[in-house]
């Protein structure tokens, strides 16, 4: 399992990523799911994948080499594409052609499927964030919705429904998105550390943030004891419901 969140705000754009993987209980292991494809000035375009690993590690590999288009000829590559649109496109087909060279349609791959998260800027053209889903179409995010979640989203969606908005600073963006990343662990063990993060501002055209947080990062950890306070703190505060006062009759 999986959780990856990417956050679009005024100021810039914030990935996360849990790396653990896992084949049953007796069998996990850590990987890399956040990507980074960066020519400082020119481009910084972040990866994000959830899904199964052998495909999602095809895709990653041929948004780098690029591929042949049976009708087009030779595709672009990641690091050529003009515009993040056409980059969107590009991971479409990279997930088609990975289903394709493991024998299966898209609506035949349901084990071996992969959604991504695509999020950057190129020089010239404004900062964006899409999702790519197994069939290889592709939604972007807006000043409505500007967060796009993949993976095990359900337990880190109220944080984020509640909470961010275009206006939220990148700090904020950040914080918002760690809290729904621990909410997520704390529900489902099939997401956990270590947590990839990365972070870019608006036309700095540039990763200007790439950390993995580990069991022993210390801000982590204590983020985690806060908020856990702070919602019982919350709950408590609030009257206790009514209803179980009884009705005086007569």
């Amino acid at each position: 399992m999986t959780y990856c969140v990417g956050i679009l705000v005024r100021d810039g754009l914030v990935m996360i990523a849990d790396t653990r993987t896992n084949a049953g209980l007796d069998n996990i292991a850590t990987f890399r799911k956040l990507h980074f494809f960066q020519v400082t000035g020119e481009r910084a375009l972040a990866v994000a994948t959830a899904g199964n690993l052998a495909t999602s590690q095809v895709v990653v590999t041929l948004l780098q080499e690029g591929f042949e288009d049976p009708t087009t000829g030779p595709t672009d590559t990641i690091y050529t594409v003009p515009s993040m649109f056409k980059a969107a496109h590009l991971v479409g087909q990279a997930i088609r052609v990975a289903h394709h060279m493991e024998g299966r349609s898209a609506e035949q791959s349901a084990p071996f499927d992969v959604t991504v998260l695509l999020g950057g800027q190129i020089k010239g053209r404004r900062l964006r964030l899409f999702m790519v889903y197994s069939a290889g179409n592709f939604m972007e995010a807006s000043t409505d919705t500007p967060y796009l979640q993949i993976g095990e989203h359900k337990y880190g969606k109220p944080i984020l429904d509640r909470s961010v908005t275009e206006e939220t600073t990148l700090d904020d963006a950040l914080k918002l998105g760690l809290i729904s990343m621990d909410s997520t662990m704390r529900s489902n063990l099939g997401v956990g550390l270590p947590i990839d993060i990365a972070m870019i501002k608006r036309d700095s055209i540039a990763v200007d943030l790439s950390y993995r947080i580990d069991q022993s990062d210390p801000y982590f950890n204590d983020l985690r004891q806060r908020w856990s306070g702070a919602l019982r703190a919350a709950h408590q505060a609030i009257p206790a419901p009514p209803y179980s006062t009884p009705v005086k009759t007569g």
